[in-house]
């Protein structure tokens, strides 16, 4: 099983940094003063302070103007690592007659349909047709304006962008979704940072948020993918733990990625854990200069996901003797230690310092969501015990299929 090259550091793209530095620029109306304020205003509402965030914040010009310029870079940079994952032969047209078919719900200002547009740009001969669904008039407005722009900056013409304004809380019915239903099936369907949005008054909001991803897969196409990411926080990201576990347990789709596994998570089993990834990028400088006055560190893409199909499909092999990586590697005296994830559990594994070897070298470049083959884990036996650490011994080869 031949590992896949060792990804490098996001980049934003030229096309998409010089948008940036319009939104970010003086020709905005908006002081960097009063943007970096809104950013760390928003960063809180997101963060520790979510139950005061307000429905309709993107609507306020200030928060709207500082999502613009820093939240959605980042989060654009997360839609396109996931878009990199998919298998092009699978969903991803190669016919430039037809082109990338996106859905792209609770849309906002537009990150998903600007990360796929962003995305296909790079690709010769291939189009995009974007749908984006929205509650916000005045998101849907900033959707219509930067794309107009990128298309204009990158010399783009075989793109389109359809949009609707709806609420993903309330019945599909209606011309509107009778629109959205008549241009599927969908080759990608986004679902970026809303889901934790939405029904959060419900006496069960994992349940119908889980009815919701459950209907979306009637628009997919039979090898689409669905795409959910959501905030790296652990309540937000333990609740997508659930509503994964409840489509499963449906038989609505299978797991593409990051799951090795249709089970149960374990990371539900004990109230502490769960499950997120952290991609290196670069950030640009506009984001770094925001980053300066707020005090921020924006070095990292953090951010939990699934990717979701109706094929089966998915993004290695599935063997007892591959893992992934959900944790640092923890260097600790004498030896290594990481948290690893596949069908049998979420075994915490390590190698000692002294076992080190050519066999096991790979131990020493494993990351958070890195796809790992360990020939044998061993388990020491005590008082009639068997130990939960698991242990890689000096003949044992270890080997990254897959980086992040």
């Amino acid at each position: 099983m031949a590992p896949f090259n060792r990804s490098t550091e996001r980049r934003l793209s030229p096309v998409y940094d010089r948008l940036l530095t319009q939104e970010c620029g003086t020709d905005s109306g908006i002081s960097l003063p009063q943007l970096t304020q809104s950013v760390s205003t928003l960063s809180r509402l997101y963060t520790t302070d979510r139950t005061s965030l307000p429905d309709d914040y993107l609507d306020d010009p200030l928060l709207a103007a500082a999502y613009r310029a820093y939240f959605m870079p980042v989060n654009l940079a997360k839609i396109q690592a996931l878009l990199d994952e998919l298998p092009e032969e699978y969903g991803l047209q190669n016919n430039p007659t037809k082109p990338l078919s996106v859905l792209d719900l609770g849309s906002g200002p537009g990150t998903g349909a600007l990360a796929c547009l962003d995305w296909m740009a790079a690709k010769e001969n291939l189009g995009v047709r974007v749908v984006s669904v929205d509650r916000s008039k005045t998101a849907g407005q900033d959707t219509r304006r930067m794309w107009e722009v990128y298309c204009r900056l990158a010399v783009v013409h075989s793109a389109t962008l359809e949009q609707f304004e709806a609420d993903l809380e309330k019945p599909h019915k209606g011309s509107v979704w009778s629109r959205i239903r008549e241009a599927a099936p969908y080759d990608v369907i986004i679902m970026a940072n809303c889901l934790n949005e939405l029904f959060v008054d419900s006496d069960d909001p994992c349940t119908k948020r889980a009815a919701l991803v459950s209907d979306v897969f009637a628009l997919l196409h039979p090898h689409g993918t669905v795409m959910i990411i959501e905030p790296a926080l652990r309540s937000v990201t333990r609740d997508l733990h659930r509503v994964r576990d409840e489509l499963l347990k449906q038989g609505v789709c299978t797991v593409y990625s990051p799951c090795l596994h249709e089970r149960a998570c374990p990371a539900l089993v004990r109230p502490d854990d769960w499950c997120h990834e952290e991609r290196p990028w670069i950030p640009p400088d506009a984001i770094q200069a925001i980053d300066r006055e707020v005090g921020f560190i924006k070095d990292a893409l953090k951010f939990s996901y699934l990717l979701l199909r109706k094929d089966g499909r998915t993004i290695v092999e599935r063997q007892p003797d591959i893992y992934r990586v959900v944790s640092e590697l923890r260097e600790m005296k004498g030896e290594k230690r990481a948290w690893l994830c596949n069908d049998l559990g979420r075994p915490e594994v390590g190698r000692l310092d002294r076992k080190a070897s050519p066999h096991n070298a790979a131990v020493d470049g494993w990351h958070r969501g890195a796809i790992v083959q360990i020939e044998q884990i061993v388990r020491k036996e005590r008082d009639g015990k068997v130990s939960a650490l698991g242990r890689i011994e000096r003949d044992v080869a270890v080997e990254i299929v897959r980086p992040i």
